[in-house]
């Protein structure tokens, strides 16, 4: 059974194509790395997975919802309960403090649940930094905020665009572990856009997405 379907997808701005012919299947629990060329629209397919993007052909079916037949208000409501997003640049609210960042998809979800905000910091590593403003921790800390933000709400869909683009190596080998082993912990499908080989290589596929569609 799969989770999330992909089927013939095409995206283009005008005349120019960004890709086409795109079919991706991903099941519960798998993590998928996609990876490809600068430019060849990566970020942009992972944002119609989400319902973000509007896309010109092709469907997207999330446990057989089919998101193309929602309305803009009803894909908000379908991704505030069903998918977490990690991006590069962390988009943490800086007016928040941490444990109140984390707590956000709960609070969108009228589920607010102090507890669970709690252990999530202490999966992720952040024991005792609730109350701290995101301008006091280091990046590598403000993407695990982000993971654990993603992760609160328990979706059963994980995306990720670039979770490690802005991290030097050693603080990018560190968040992959925290971002995979809570991923798995929650048997959440996780579908990860990356340049980095190694942070592809931990994925139990790696696909590549070109303009004419994605190479296995």
């Amino acid at each position: 059974m799969s989770l999330l379907v992909v089927d013939g997808l095409a995206k283009r701005y005008g005349e120019a194509t960004v890709f086409e012919n795109v079919h991706l299947t991903v099941a519960p629990g798998e993590f998928v790395a996609i990876v490809g060329d600068s430019g060849v629209g990566k970020s942009t397919l992972l944002n119609c997975m989400a319902g973000l993007d509007h896309w010109d052909a092709g469907r997207i079916v999330h446990g057989g919802t089919d998101l193309g037949l929602l309305d803009d208000a009803q894909r908000a409501l379908w991704r505030r309960a069903q998918v977490g997003f990690v991006f590069q640049a962390f988009h943490v609210l800086p007016h928040l403090d941490v444990a109140q960042n984390v707590a956000l998809p709960l609070m969108l979800l009228g589920r607010p649940d102090a507890a669970r905000v709690q252990a999530m910091l202490d999966a992720v590593g952040l024991q005792g930094l609730g109350p701290r403003l995101p301008q006091q921790l280091s990046g590598g800390q403000l993407q695990r905020v982000a993971i654990a933000r993603a992760l609160v709400h328990r979706p059963g869909l994980l995306l990720a665009d670039e979770p490690t683009g802005n991290l030097d190596p050693t603080t990018a080998a560190r968040a992959m572990e925290v971002l995979v082993a809570q991923t798995r912990e929650q048997g959440a499908a996780l579908v990860l856009v990356t340049h980095s080989a190694s942070a592809a290589a931990r994925a139990d596929r790696v696909l590549h997405l070109t303009a004419s569609g994605i190479v296995g």
